[in-house]
């Protein structure tokens, strides 16, 4: 007999350990899922009371009624071929398009530039060092962190 045929039940004598030792390890956690409040806490009563109000919740009559004015799967279906025909239409329409800019794309270039007003859309002229100072310094003011809240503490 080869080795590899004689280890082939160790990993049937492992199985039961490892998964006695999983469960050993998850059974800490049963106590998370039914927490209790601290009776000694200031906020034990209001948190007490919260609990206790939302105990039932979500009940089947919040949920809201099923809907009773569906259109038929024949009127949806009759819908949904009606969109494909109006969609296929409209693929037509954009195919006979001209999407060509003309013969000139100068003249193009010009009627847009036109649009735009030029003082907006210049870039930042040369700026003096004392003037690029003054914005960096009044972005790091824009960015500081805010004043820390206080907290009251237990």
């Amino acid at each position: 007999m080869t080795g590899g045929e004689m280890n082939v039940f160790l990993s049937k004598k492992t199985i039961l350990p490892a998964m006695t030792g999983l469960l050993l390890l998850t059974g800490g956690c049963v106590g998370s899922f039914d927490p209790q409040t601290d009776a000694t806490s200031p906020l034990a009563p209001r948190i007490q009371e919260l609990v206790d109000a939302k105990r039932e919740y979500p009940r089947w009559a919040d949920f809201p009624a099923t809907p009773t004015d569906v259109p038929p799967p024949v009127q949806v279906a009759a819908n949904v071929n009606a969109l494909s025909a109006d969609s296929g239409a409209l693929a037509t329409q954009v195919a006979g398009i001209d999407w060509t800019l003309g013969s000139d794309p100068s003249a193009f270039v010009e009627s847009i530039n036109r649009r735009f007003d030029p003082a907006r859309m210049a870039p930042i002229g040369a700026q003096t060092p004392d003037e690029v100072e003054a914005f960096a310094e009044a972005l790091r003011r824009r960015a500081a962190a805010p004043a820390p809240i206080d907290r009251p503490r237990p």
